[in-house]
C-alpha cells in the first residue's frame, strides 16, 4: 500500500467538509463592507471610509491560553470561540475603534468535525456581538503537535477610529473618575495560577463558572464615546490592575481603586482562600470581576454610565486619578 498523506494522519476531505459549516457560520457574521466569501486564498474587506475624516486601523492578535484545559477536561466547546474574538476586539476597543474584521486559526492533532464545529461557531457568535466580520481562517491538521483531544487557538481582529477620537489617556487629569466595567467572570486571564489551585476534579466541578465567555464590551463602550468623553479605557487582562491600568496613565499621576466599591465574584474569593493567596497577587493576576476601566471627567461619568447600562454592561465608580508616578494603588 502507497502511503497517503491521509494514512500519515492529515485527512484533507474532513477539513474540506467542515468549510461548508464554516461558510455558514461566517455568513451569519457579514457586513457591508465584506467582499469575498470565506475559502479565498485571502479575505477582502472594503471599509466604508466616507464617514471617516482621518481613518486609523486599530490591529490585535491574541489566543484564548490554557483555559482550553478546562474546555477539554470539561468537553465543552461552544464558549472558547467567544473568548477568541473578545480578546482581540476588547483590547482594539481600548483606542475607540470600532470593529471591521477578524480572522481565526485553529490548529489540532486530528480533526474531531463536531468540536471545531462548535469552536468556530463560538467564533462567529462573538464576531456578531461585538460587530465584527468573521471573514477567513484557517484550519491547521497536525499529527504528533497536540495531545489526544485537545488544539489550540488564534485570532486577529482589525478595527478603525478616526484620528482625532483616538484614546489613548492624553487627556487624562487629577481627579478624573475611573469606571469600572463588570466581568463575566475570569475571562481568558490567570487561568495556569486557577489549575494550580484547583484539582482537575474541582476544575470540571466549576467548570461552567471557568467556561463562562469573556464580556465583549464593544456595543457598551462604543455608546458610551457617542453620549461622553472618555480619557482612557483600559483591558484588563494578563497582568490585570497592576499592569494593564498604568498604560493610560500620564506622567505625574496615578490611579486610586477603592477596594470594595464592586461586588466581587465569589469563584475570586474561592480561588484567594483554597490558593492561600495575597491580595496584591490576586490584583495582578486576575481581573477580580472588572474586566474593562474607563477614565473620564466627574461630569461625564452619568452620560457613560447610562449609555452602558443600556446595553448591558454594569460600570462602578472604582477609583479616581491621583498625583503620582504612573502607578495603581489599591486601598
Amino acid at each position: 500500500m502507497s502511503l497517503t498523506y491521509k494514512s500519515a494522519g492529515v485527512d484533507i476531505e474532513k477539513a474540506n467538509r467542515l468549510v461548508t459549516d464554516y461558510k455558514r457560520f461566517a455568513k451569519s457574521t457579514r457586513t457591508k463592507g465584506v467582499v469575498s466569501d470565506v475559502g479565498s486564498f485571502g479575505g477582502l474587506f472594503s471599509p466604508d471610509l466616507r464617514k471617516h475624516k482621518d481613518p486609523i486601523l486599530v490591529s490585535s492578535t491574541d489566543g484564548v491560553g490554557t483555559k482550553l484545559k478546562i474546555a477539554f477536561l470539561a468537553d465543552k466547546h461552544d464558549t472558547v470561540g467567544i473568548d477568541l474574538v473578545a480578546m482581540s476586539a476588547n483590547d482594539i476597543l481600548c483606542s475607540g475603534a470600532e470593529g471591521l474584521f477578524f480572522l481565526d486559526y485553529v490548529s489540532t492533532g486530528r480533526i474531531r468535525s463536531s468540536v471545531l464545529r462548535d469552536v468556530v461557531k463560538g467564533v462567529a457568535a462573538g464576531c456578531r456581538e461585538a460587530g465584527y466580520a468573521l471573514i477567513g481562517g484557517e484550519t491547521a491538521e497536525m499529527p504528533g503537535m497536540y495531545a489526544p483531544g485537545e488544539y489550540d487557538l488564534a485570532g486577529f481582529g482589525v478595527g478603525i477610529v478616526d484620528h482625532c477620537e483616538i484614546i489613548d489617556g492624553r487627556s487624562t487629569r487629577i481627579g478624573n473618575i475611573v469606571l469600572g466595567l463588570e466581568s463575566s467572570g475570569l475571562h481568558s486571564n490567570g487561568y495556569s495560577l486557577v489549575r494550580k489551585v484547583f484539582s482537575r476534579k474541582e476544575q470540571k466541578v466549576h467548570s461552567r463558572i471557568l467556561l463562562a465567555p469573556t464580556k465583549l464590551y464593544c456595543k457598551g463602550v462604543l455608546a458610551a464615546k457617542k453620549a461622553a468623553m472618555i480619557n482612557g479605557i483600559a483591558n484588563i487582562t494578563g497582568g490585570a490592575f497592576y499592569d494593564k491600568i498604568p498604560r493610560i496613565i500620564p506622567r505625574g499621576m496615578a490611579i486610586e481603586i477603592y477596594e470594595g466599591s464592586w461586588p466581587v465574584p465569589e469563584i475570586f474569593s474561592l480561588i484567594q482562600k483554597k490558593g492561600n493567596i495575597d491580595d496584591r497577587q490576586m490584583y495582578h493576576t486576575l481581573n477580580m470581576g472588572i474586566g474593562m476601566v474607563m477614565v473620564l471627567e466627574p461630569g461625564q461619568v452619568d452620560k457613560a454610565a447610562l449609555a452602558l447600562l443600556g446595553c448591558g454592561v454594569k460600570p462602578h465608580i472604582i477609583g479616581r486619578v491621583i498625583k503620582g508616578q504612573r502607578e495603581v494603588v489599591i486601598r
